[in-house]
């Protein structure tokens, strides 16, 4: 074989190749894309349970974070469908179901709280976005005030820095909500020791104490507190999940793996269950990472 037709016959061979590559490039990034606008608009319903020689009835709550703005359905009936089939006897919210951008509305946000509030009691406690409307007048105008009113006029309990116990179940909510400052980008604000207590005051001991702490970077501070069971959000769970290892990738304050990503996490006596959240904000996608609603089962000890 000469040399001319050696070199046409390796040309080909590494075009064929190139041609392959680029192929197959192609088809990863298609199914990449196709896997990232299914999980940005779908979301699982995942089931915990929680038992306590405190907890007096064995009851259920749907927990919330994150929808931001989310629409699942027309008027989000396919999450309220959900939320219907698992059958809660309250809803707990752990942050972040508006938007605080200008803007944007409040309507998918209030038209979900009061179809809830119809059927549920409510308890909710107050995400960075929730927060930043009210601190922000100049900025948001009466947003904030608006959402708090909507949010009173359908009878839902706002606990800002506040508890509501449940007597009967022998269960104590707190809701709390802490500085802005708790939620600066790129690194994580050191929290001073009684900094909780100088907000919740001291937690509860004769019942079991649920904290809604929306930024989940701070539960060593909530367990050191002496919360029982921590419920979270604003992670989203990391945006994108790696396969197989399931870890999150980044966070909204912009880390990379973040220690806290979604699931359970204990720390001592506590345990945190962390919410991967139901909505899209900051990185406007998801992927290997489709919403989730949670489902918390309380028990009596003895039933478990």
């Amino acid at each position: 074989m000469s040399g001319r037709h050696a070199d046409a016959l390796t040309g080909g061979w590494g075009s064929f190749m190139i041609n392959i590559l680029f192929t197959v490039f192609i088809i990863v990034i298609l199914i990449l894309l196709w896997v990232m606008i299914f999980d940005s608009n779908r979301f699982v319903v995942v089931r915990h349970g929680f038992s306590d020689r405190r907890i007096k009835k064995n009851c259920r709550a749907v927990v919330l974070a994150d929808l931001h703005n989310k629409c699942y359905g027309k008027n989000n009936g396919l999450l309220l469908s959900a939320i219907r089939e698992c059958k809660p006897d309250f809803i707990l919210v752990a942050g972040d179901i508006p938007t605080a951008k200008e803007g944007k509305g409040l309507e998918i946000a209030v038209s979900l709280m009061r179809e809830l509030a119809k059927e549920y009691p409510v308890y909710y406690g107050s995400g960075n976005h929730e927060h930043r409307m009210k601190l922000y007048p100049q900025t948001y105008g009466d947003m904030g005030q608006r959402y708090e009113e909507a949010l009173r006029e359908a009878g839902i309990r706002r606990l800002v820095n506040e508890h509501a116990g449940l007597e009967e179940n022998g269960i104590v909510i707190y809701g709390s909500e802490i500085d802005r400052l708790f939620y600066k980008r790129f690194k994580v604000r050191d929290m001073e020791e009684d900094y909780l207590e100088s907000i919740l005051g001291k937690p509860e001991t004769e019942r079991y104490s649920v904290l809604i702490a929306h930024n989940p970077d701070y539960f060593p501070n909530y367990a050191a507190w002496g919360a029982d069971l921590v419920l979270s959000g604003h992670v989203h769970g990391g945006i994108v999940r790696v396969p197989l290892w399931g870890k999150g990738v980044v966070s909204p304050n912009v880390r990379l793996f973040p220690k806290y990503d979604g699931g359970i996490f204990r720390e001592g006596k506590s345990t945190m269950l962390l919410s991967r959240g139901l909505g899209l904000h900051t990185i406007p996608f998801r992927l290997f990472n489709p919403g989730e609603l949670l489902v918390v089962d309380f028990i009596r000890e003895d039933k478990l």
